[in-house]
């Protein structure tokens, strides 16, 4: 297998040949390192890249492997992070002019777990700012290129994330979802991308942005990749209390059939509430077709109004965001990308009284949402509403990036997945929709997601 092939291996498909040493961890590496110089110069995926941190724990996987001591699946993996996740003696930016020389001290506790079970830094990913949402216009780095197409988007916030997996990159990386972004940037760029549920993965050493929100979660070409790397991700941290006491199931054992599997369709949100582009519509609507040729039981549910929801996600995001930040806003806000100071200002108008009310407002909302869960295991609906845009056309840009469906489950901490339904005919750009679960069942998300994944493997398509 040449090293162009090598690249084109999934997380699972590397594993087993890791495993039955017909792969070399270091080989493998190498290869990665090599592609990553041919195609970032354009796609700007990375911000830094660890080559000789990678090649050094690629050699000790290697040396462990052919002593016996197999650590699991994530064994002399390469993966990469969204550059607001810290791994100590490393630069950790977060895209902005603030951290530019900042070298995090010690490692995030989800890259302690990935270290444990010897996996291989290969870098940090671009990212926005601190973050915060829209495309990084006046920032340090360059910002990321779709690599499906260098004219279109690729969303954020973790779009380096996105690019280096669909671009054969890395097999992994890891981003962060505050409302959204996570599944924005893969379902743009046609991978499978999971906001797992609030409290699933630890946080610890992860920049915050807005803490009653954010989670860390995988991104990969398919699903079984991504059920491995949540199992080899989640569990407690001392560190970050909203892990402590959270089940630990083994999320790779899913059933291989769907009969008796209940899944619910909110054909609402994307036909009317508003309709959706066209394309995506039809994508999501073969996926229902697929799920219910597989014996899964369906049915329609009217989703409440997820303006109310996208609203209260916003204030609370706001209100979080510039406590945070205050201190930098008021000492050096020149320091910020316009658009990250922008965004992180608007929360400067809104009290305590208010994040107290939204708190209230998000106990109902949740208590609302959760209700349609009680006969159902799933709930299908879109990502987002429009076709990806240019990067030329800012105001399609904003108008999308505002337009979706992912920030509720940002609120409620359901775990939400991402996975590729075609590509536009008009394009050429993915188009993708979005599972639903209930609280700490991300496995049955994988169970439909992978069986529709066998049917349609859109994985296979490489930019």
């Amino acid at each position: 297998m040449n090293d162009a092939d090598l690249c084109l291996l999934g997380l699972s498909e590397a594993s087993t040949l890791i495993h039955s040493q017909d792969l070399s961890p270091v080989r493998y590496t190498q290869a990665l390192l090599s592609r990553i110089a041919q195609e970032d110069e354009q796609l700007h995926a990375f911000i830094s890249v660890t080559a000789d941190i990678a090649l050094d724990e690629a050699q000790a996987a290697e040396s462990d492997i052919r002593a016996g001591k197999w650590r699991g699946p994530l064994h002399g993996m390469p993966y990469a992070l969204k550059d607001i996740i810290d791994y100590a003696g490393v630069p950790t930016t977060a895209q902005s002019r603030l951290l530019a020389d900042n070298i995090a001290k010690d490692g995030a506790g989800v890259v302690q777990k990935l270290k444990n079970q010897g996996a291989v830094l290969l870098g940090k990913l671009s990212t926005d700012e601190f973050a915060c949402g829209g495309y990084p216009i006046d920032c340090p780095w360059p910002a990321p290129r779709n690599p499906w197409n260098p004219d279109y988007i690729t969303a954020g916030s973790s779009s380096g994330s996105a690019v280096a997996v669909a671009a054969r990159m890395v097999p992994l990386s890891l981003g962060t979802d505050t409302n959204g972004s996570i599944r924005n940037p893969a379902a743009r760029c046609g991978i499978v991308g999971l906001k797992p549920t609030y409290g699933r993965v630890s946080r610890s050493g992860v920049i915050p942005l807005a803490p009653t929100m954010d989670h860390v979660g995988p991104m990969t070409r398919t699903v079984a990749d991504n059920a491995l790397a949540l199992q080899a991700m989640m569990g407690s941290d001392p560190a970050d209390p909203a892990t402590n006491g959270r089940s630990c199931a083994d999320v790779t054992r899913y059933a291989s059939d769907l009969n008796g599997l209940r899944i619910a369709v909110a054909r609402n949100v994307y036909m009317e509430d508003p309709a959706a582009d066209a394309e995506q519509v039809e994508g999501i609507e073969e996926l229902v077709r697929v799920l219910a040729q597989g014996g899964a039981i369906v049915h329609e549910v009217r989703v409440p109004a997820l303006r109310k929801y996208n609203l209260l996600s916003r204030l609370l995001l706001s209100i979080e965001a510039y406590a945070i930040h205050e201190p930098w806003l008021r000492s050096d806000p020149q320091s910020y990308g316009t658009r990250c100071r922008e965004r992180l200002l608007q929360g400067a108008f809104l009290t305590a009284a208010d994040h107290a009310r939204a708190q209230e407002l998000r106990r109902q909302y949740t208590a609302e949402l959760s209700a349609l869960f009680a006969d159902t295991d799933l709930l299908v609906t879109a990502s987002g509403y429009d076709a990806t845009p240019k990067v030329s056309d800012l105001e399609s840009f904003l108008k999308t990036y505002e337009r979706q469906v992912r920030m509720p489950f940002n609120l409620t901490g359901h775990p939400a997945l991402v996975l590729p339904t075609g590509f536009s005919r008009k394009t050429g750009m993915p188009l993708s929709a979005q599972i639903v679960g209930h609280h700490f069942d991300e496995a049955t998300i994988y169970r439909a997601a992978s069986f529709y994944e066998q049917i349609k493997p859109w994985h296979k398509q490489c930019p």
